[in-house]
């Protein structure tokens, strides 16, 4: 149902009291039901780019496959009851999972508030945890490293099926240049950077293989410019080839740390631009220029939450996300928060306030945006908990203070956890085969044969694999 007042409701408000009365009542009718819905030209174009996701959900995020069963000596076990029931995504759904860690000091009390409750409403959405490494809190004493405090939590996502991310490697504001490195001199400073860089992917190699290895870099100064003033401004505009000469050395450095590790650039500003306008295509002729250098870039990060209350257009999202496909790199889709402060809705798009329902609905679009674009491998929340939100994201998280879920979370568990999730039957013909279609990620195949014997195998369903598998299952049941 759409909330706009056709040309005859207009007229009923018309014939009704006179003058300033009738003025009120339409303004008053325009105000509380026009803040929903974008114009309609827009909502044209819009409903285009999320039927295009749509099937691309279809096209990109799905694959076709055969299973067979045999009996020893390779009889085909024939009319077999089969359930296929998918356990897991390949697609990356991410949160940063930094309460559980407890660098940041910010999130030091989740020790004596439902750390439980909160692995709980984590893995009910999630398969992907970011983990803290900003270097000022990471080691705020020279050779006192916090790495202690990441294992637990790094063990829970390896019980569990999350896939862990490091954040960040290497960034120039305070939170990634620790104190004590400012007396030292800049050629010093460089070394020890690289030393910590190999240091952390090599160090935690085969537990933590994606890294966002250096943060805004295309807002930032270089490395050397802050050693040598570090009091001075760090957020400016500076020609690409200076960001490049210090950028390239660090992927180099954490390629050194592990041949494996998926190495990604980090920056804001992707989307809407108001501190840099032309950072977009800054951000673009860095990973250019990386790429003709021949450094190990694996990705791009495209945060998704900047310093504005803005509600994205799918127009707007879309065209981005096509824009860095260009480069032929894995998008990210970094550090998005929608929030459910009761602020005002800027950018257009919609009008209005921040309501729990406005962020799931928000939520929904940009989520299937992302999952409905080729070149995306995942997208990560900037935060669970309303408890512990990012603070220019007031109620952005996705559950309240109490953890209680809210909107927001049932709605992507509905669209992830169900719509997005395969789970079928069918019984095997005469060959012995069963053909499906699924999403793309880990599945649990159950046999039951005619002698009522159950038989249960793993399959990985992978946009990369000819997707056929063949098991025996032993003696012929009949």
């Amino acid at each position: 149902m759409k909330n706009h007042l056709s040309t005859a409701t207009l007229r009923r408000f018309s014939r009704q009291g006179s003058g300033k009365r009738t003025i009120l009542t339409v303004a008053l009718a325009l105000m509380i039901l026009a803040p929903v819905f974008p114009c309609y030209a827009e909502a044209q174009d819009a409903s285009q780019i999320m039927e295009e996701a749509s099937r691309n959900i279809e096209k990109h995020r799905k694959g076709d496959a055969t299973i067979v069963f045999r009996a020893e000596g390779g009889k085909p076990i024939q009319d077999a009851e089969v359930v296929i029931e998918q356990q897991s995504h390949d697609f990356l759904w991410g949160n940063i999972i930094f309460p559980l860690v407890g660098v940041l000091p910010k999130f030091r009390d989740i020790d004596v508030y439902q750390p439980e409750v909160f692995k709980r409403r984590f893995k009910g959405l999630f398969n992907m945890a970011i983990f803290p490494y900003y270097w000022a809190l990471y080691e705020q004493t020279a050779g006192q490293t916090q790495w202690q405090r990441i294992l637990p939590a790094l063990e829970w996502c390896k019980q569990n099926g999350v896939t862990p991310k490091g954040h960040p490697l290497a960034w120039v504001e305070s939170g990634g240049t620790p104190r004590w490195l400012y007396d030292l001199p800049t050629d010093l400073t460089e070394d020890i950077l690289k030393s910590r860089i190999t240091r952390i992917v090599k160090g935690f190699k085969g537990d933590i293989d994606v890294w966002d290895v250096v943060n805004e870099p295309t807002h930032t100064i270089t490395w050397s410019a802050v050693m040598k003033d570090p009091y001075g401004t760090r957020y400016t505009s500076i020609p690409i080839k200076d960001i490049a000469d210090w950028v390239e050395p660090c992927f180099r450095w954490a390629r050194q740390g592990s041949p494996e590790a998926e190495l990604v650039l980090n920056d804001y500003e992707q989307i809407s631009s108001t501190f840099i306008l032309d950072t977009r295509e800054r951000f673009y002729e860095l990973a250019k220029e990386l790429l003709k250098r021949e450094t190990p870039l694996d990705g791009l990060g495209v945060q998704a939450h900047e310093p504005r209350s803005e509600w994205y257009s799918p127009q707007k999202f879309w065209e981005t996300l096509n824009y860095y496909a260009e480069l032929g790199l894995p998008l990210h889709v970094t550090e998005f928060v929608a929030e459910s402060s009761g602020e005002e809705i800027i950018g257009g798009y919609r009008t209005g306030t921040w309501t729990r329902e406005a962020q799931a609905e928000y939520a929904e679009q940009i989520y299937r945006l992302t999952f409905g674009h080729p070149s995306v491998e995942s997208i990560n929340w900037w935060g669970l908990s309303d408890r512990y939100i990012w603070n220019e994201r007031p109620a952005g998280g996705l559950i309240d203070e109490n953890y209680r879920p809210k909107p927001v979370y049932t709605k992507l568990r509905q669209m992830i956890r169900e719509e997005w999730m395969t789970k079928t039957s069918a019984t095997t013909a005469e060959d012995g085969s069963v053909d499906f279609r699924g999403f793309y990620g880990d599945y649990r195949v159950t046999l039951r044969t005619g002698d009522d014997k159950v038989h249960t195998f793993d399959i990985h369903l992978s946009r990369r694999e000819a997707n056929q598998w063949e098991f025996q299952v032993g003696p012929a049941p009949y």
